[in-house]
């Protein structure tokens, strides 16, 4: 059986772990490309896009996929998009390996926002010191709130300026500490912080720590999932993906 999974998650790379070594079946890890600092899997592995829908459904014919993995990030949107209409057009099964949400807890205040350009609204008019931690590619929607400082952490350096008037950048790969998360807001006097609900353990510090402080947190919802059977434990897509192996006939024969 040949399985294609499309990663750049934690939850990616250990299912990667798990593909490894099994024989009955051909799997290979697809990234986006967007993070030089690439930790290579266990698995043989691509980088790069494929050309939206049609060049994704042109891979998986060609190389007679049986099963697509969706494993990316929650809040690649349009990936996830694409990889339901190209497993629909191959009619092969779509299987999501996804983080749960984070749930707000008795402590927690949270400012739930549904897009990004609704989180710079919600900072308000008043000047604060936000801790943005919400990547690269969405830091431009708060250019309509100038007033703010920025505290930007991301994994890697921006490839541009983020047109803050007033903001510094620091870089990080988690998993991160409660301490060291609790010591930033602190040293940093941050006012509140600005997070997408991307779920998992890697990340959940800073939104302890913010509850800890007291702060509140501008939390962006992640977009609904397009569709396919939704799992968040890697063990369990394994198990999905052996059973499949037991019962399918490949492509292609």
């Amino acid at each position: 059986m040949r399985v294609l999974v499309l990663g750049g998650t934690f939850e990616a790379s250990k299912l990667a772990d798990l593909l490894a070594g099994q024989s009955a079946i051909s799997s290979k890890l697809s990234f986006a490309g967007r993070t030089n600092a690439l930790r290579p899997p266990k698995i043989p592995y691509r980088i790069g896009g494929f050309g939206g829908v049609d060049g994704l459904n042109a891979y998986l014919e060609t190389e007679r996929i049986d099963v697509l993995v969706d494993a990316t990030h929650p809040f690649a949107k349009q990936m996830s998009r694409h990889a339901a209409i190209a497993a629909a057009r191959a009619k092969i099964p779509l299987v999501v390996l996804s983080r749960p949400a984070w749930v707000r807890q008795p402590g927690d205040h949270w400012i739930e926002v549904a897009e990004m350009a609704a989180a710079a609204v919600a900072l308000g008019r008043e000047p604060k010191r936000v801790f943005l931690t919400i990547g690269r590619l969405q830091i431009g929607a708060f250019s309509a709130a100038p007033q703010h400082f920025y505290l930007i952490r991301t994994i890697e350096p921006l490839a541009l300026s983020p047109g803050l008037p007033h903001h510094r950048v620091i870089h990080g790969r988690g998993p991160f500490t409660f301490e060291a998360e609790d010591k930033l807001l602190r040293e940093e006097a941050i006012d509140v912080v600005v997070s997408k609900n991307s779920g998992g353990e890697a990340a959940f510090a800073k939104i302890r720590a913010a509850c800890d402080l007291g702060l509140p947190v501008v939390m962006v919802a992640r977009p609904q999932q397009a569709s396919g059977l939704v799992y968040h434990d890697p063990v369990e897509v394994m198990a999905l993906l052996l059973h499949h192996c037991s019962t399918l006939t490949p492509r292609g024969v």
